[in-house]
């Protein structure tokens, strides 16, 4: 029988000739099970037919790539509505990777997020979309900003009323069920009329809930395994359709051998859909919780800008603002977009993207972050990045592609609730074997009953008795609570980071962070601001401070030497007035000499002074003391005699000591790593308290240096400015990239911090800690649910107790289960690290 043969169109890059054409055609036609190559330079494209059962995609993009060509990947992320639960979402990934063409599939079950990579021409996003369709699920294109922001709004809405519905029908339904099963029992008889405890009655209300709430169990079973696929649906499936069953044989055909009329147990299939439908609902109420980190920020966004066009004021949609547009922002407004200040001075609430609760001063030349809040004065400014260029827009995706991914400790979490569903309907199967031909003939207790239920099990027989088990078994089991741990807490922490400024590039990141021991800081411009000022202005008798700092300043007003405009910094700070300079002249590698009000001033280092023969001996302890402190002393003399000597050095930023206090009450080893010498970086690491200095390295060695501290076994982060420290923060565990501000996309490092400030580099620490808290609390919930939930169920305390599980009681375990984990990631929005408003 001839093979069926596909065709796919692979785009080619890098091809130039026709010699390259032929090449790659020679080498496609040669792979087993490929019938017909076509290779077109001029649209860069090779149509290849094939066997799919003898030829795979991958092995023809290797040829390719062998030949020194590239098919290239794209990459597109899904929203996918209607996943219940982590087998839901391990279904999805199942049956997008057995696409031909998809390299690598993503699923998260809070985010409602699937990100897919695959070749380009191989498959297209339409054929995705149609797969997860396919599973009885809702997929589109994942949408940005506001358009976003409505459709999770609305979808979510969406989900919460169909499940309200369906509690409509189910709970007043089933209540009347139980009511009539229970009618003899306790206070029942006085006011429950008998005819509500007729077998008949009892089906014709149970019917309904399980063909209306309960039928999206059966379609979504039914969807799942015409793909070879399994979740929660089919455990629920399973469990309502054996009960609703086997009490509707019993009623009608009570001599069919399935228990009798002692085995109606319509209660169990109402209750059970009742309960489960419940879960539903609770689900639907508290999982977009998790995620409202993100919607929050996408709420920021300002609808409207007001331009200047032409000279006339127009008000447009923020989306329509154009790079080089003039906006102009009033007093309690939002900013629309990314800008530079041109006219105006105000105050920016800047809270919300960067956590810092005080507003920060905007004038000309300044940058103003777009979704920030004017506070004070009005100004104009000059748009310089619209749309998706926004920090705020970068935010949310950095964010969102965060919450994409996965941790390295939820894979024994997914490998679980993957096989989950098959493994608990084999052991359903054997519970009901087992109490069938075993248990029950060797344990049973006639007066035996369900916990919290008057119900006695006397009349139920041996099948029902071992499927009453059997259904508990299947019920109780819960994949969802596994499946949610990691998902739910990494949504929430990285969440949480965005509120503070701190930006996590996935779930690995937090991961990490959490388990750090030491952190290492570059020096210049990481603990230090990365510029030189005046730190020390020291005088000798005869000489003002202000006369010192005047004159030098003065004779360097020309300079452009950094040391120099340090001094020219540090008089204008103090308000001092500068002279007019004459004969200025710039002395190569010592200093510079000039005439200040006619007065001969020297200002350099102590050779210049000692060449002109200059007695220096009063400035040498002055300079000694500078020195020993890390800074840089400048001599200056006047009129021919020593005057002063000014010190100069890259001043530490504020709070760094602070941070490394705290970091090391965390119990985090912490080092500095820097190129200077060995004094200027002990004696910055002495005002930091930092005991652990690596001076004197090389750019390029950086990198060999946070080796040499991994190879002792230490996970380290590096923390710099992300430019020249790149390959240092590559080869940390966890690479930190301070003041990302308004480059956070470009930046490398696992985290990227929106401010400037040291001490989110704790705060950070301690967000992924109280994440990976909560990781491990849910983790270990789900699984001792799982452990104690299944054995008991199944009927291991029976034989000890007479006591039993009911499927009622079972669903309604199994919901609060997934809940409760859903509620307990949901206190980290509680979580404030240090020195935070949010």
């Amino acid at each position: 029988m001839k093979q069926e043969l596909r065709q796919v169109s692979l785009p080619v890059e890098g091809m130039s000739c026709a010699a390259c054409v032929a090449k790659v055609e020679k080498a496609l036609r040669n792979l087993p099970g490929v019938e017909k190559v076509v290779v077109n330079l001029a649209t860069g494209k090779a149509v290849v037919n094939y066997a799919p059962e003898r030829a795979t995609i991958p092995a023809m993009v290797e040829t390719i790539g062998k030949l020194g060509y590239q098919v290239p990947e794209e990459e597109v992320y899904l929203t996918v509505r209607g996943m219940e639960c982590a087998a839901c979402a391990a279904k999805v990934e199942k049956a997008l990777k057995a696409l031909s063409g998809v390299i690598e599939v993503s699923v998260s079950l809070p985010a409602e997020t699937a990100r897919v990579k695959f070749y380009s021409g191989a498959i297209d996003k339409g054929r995705l979309k149609e797969e997860i369709k396919a599973l009885g699920y809702e997929a589109t294109e994942k949408l940005t900003g506001q358009e976003a922001l409505d459709r999770e709004r609305e979808a979510r809405q969406r989900e919460i009323r169909r499940q309200a519905r369906n509690m409509w029908v189910a709970w007043p339904l089933a209540l009347l069920v139980m009511l009539g099963m229970f009618r003899n029992v306790w206070i029942f008889p006085y006011f429950v009329p008998p005819f509500l405890s007729n077998t008949l009655v009892l089906w014709l209300l149970t019917t309904p809930v399980v063909f209306i709430p309960g039928w999206q169990f059966f379609i979504n079973s039914w969807n799942g395994l015409k793909r070879g696929v399994t979740d929660m649906n089919l455990l629920y499936a399973t469990g309502i359709g054996a009960a609703y069953t086997i009490a509707t044989i019993n009623a009608l055909w009570p001599q069919a051998g399935f228990g009798g009329k002692g085995a109606t147990f319509f209660e169990s299939a109402a209750l059970l859909t009742a309960f489960i439908v419940l879960g539903r609902y609770l689900e639907a109420l508290t999982r977009g919780r998790t995620s409202e980190a993100i919607r929050k920020l996408m709420g920021l966004q300002a609808r409207t800008a007001r331009v200047l066009r032409d000279g006339v004021e127009l008000e447009i949609a923020a989306d329509e603002v154009a790079i080089g547009d003039i906006v102009i922002v009033r007093p309690g407004e939002s900013i629309p977009v990314d800008g530079e200040v041109i006219e105006g001075y105000s105050a920016v609430d800047e809270s919300m993207l960067t956590g810092e609760s005080i507003p920060v001063e905007k004038r000309p030349g300044d940058r103003v972050i777009g979704a920030t809040i004017n506070k004070t004065g009005a100004f104009k400014f000059r748009a310089t990045r619209v749309g998706s260029g926004t920090v705020l827009a970068q935010i949310i995706k950095m964010v969102e592609n965060a919450q994409a991914t996965k941790a390295p400790i939820q894979k024994l979490a997914d490998f679980v609730a993957g096989h989950f569903i098959a493994a608990i309907h084999v052991l359903a199967l054997l519970v009901f074997f087992f109490w069938f031909f075993f248990g029950f003939d060797r344990f049973f207790i006639p007066t035996s009953r369900f916990i919290l239920s008057p119900y006695s099990l006397a009349e139920i027989g041996v099948f029902g008795f071992a499927l009453l088990l059997s259904v508990t078994t299947l019920v109780i089991s819960c994949p969802c609570a596994l499946g949610l741990a990691t998902p739910s807490a990494m949504m929430a922490g990285t969440g949480k980071g965005a509120e503070n400024g701190i930006l996590f590039k996935g779930a690995d990141a937090v991961e990490a962070t959490a388990k750090l021991q030491a952190v290492v800081f570059d020096k210049t411009g990481t603990l230090t601001k990365g510029e030189p000022a005046v730190t020390d202005i020291l005088t000798l008798p005869g000489f003002e401070r202000r006369e010192v700092l005047r004159l030098a300043a003065s004779a360097e007003k020309n300079s452009e030497h950094p040391l120099g405009e340090a001094i020219v910094r540090a008089a204008g700070i103090e308000g001092v007035p500068l002279a007019e300079v004459a004969d200025f002249e710039a002395v190569p590698g010592k200093g510079i000499e000039a005439r200040v009000d006619g007065r001969p001033v020297l200002l350099g280092n102590r050779r210049l002074l000692e060449e002109r023969g200059l007695a220096i001996d009063g400035l040498l302890p002055l300079a000694e003391k500078l020195e020993e402190e890390g800074k840089t002393a400048m001599f200056l003399a006047v009129d021919g005699r020593a005057a002063g000597v000014i010190g100069v050095a890259d001043t530490l930023k504020e709070y760094a000591a602070e941070a490394v206090k705290r970091l090391k009450q965390m119990g985090i080893e912490v080092a500095m790593l820097t190129g200077d010498n060995r004094r200027t970086a002990a004696a910055i690491a002495r005002q930091v308290g930092i005991e652990r200095v690596l001076a004197e390295v090389l750019p390029q060695d950086k990198a060999g240096e946070v080796k040499k501290l991994q190879e002792q076994g230490v996970r380290v982060a590096m923390v710099g400015d992300g430019i020249n420290d790149a390959p240092a923060l590559a080869q940390a565990e966890v690479g930190i990239a301070l003041g990302g501000g308004t480059d956070v996309a470009k930046e490398t490092g696992d985290i990227i911090l929106i401010k400037d400030d040291i001490r989110d580099v704790v705060k950070a620490i301690e967000i992924g800690r109280a994440t990976m808290r909560k990781v491990r609390q849910n983790l270990f919930w789900s699984f001792v649910y799982n452990s104690l939930g299944i054995p008991i169920a199944a009927g291991i305390l029976y034989p000890f107790t007479g006591l039993l599980v009911s499927p009622e009681l079972a669903a309604f375990f199994m919901a609060m289960s997934s809940v409760s984990v859903t509620l307990n990631t949901l206190l980290l929005k509680r979580f404030r690290p240090s020195w935070s408003d949010a």
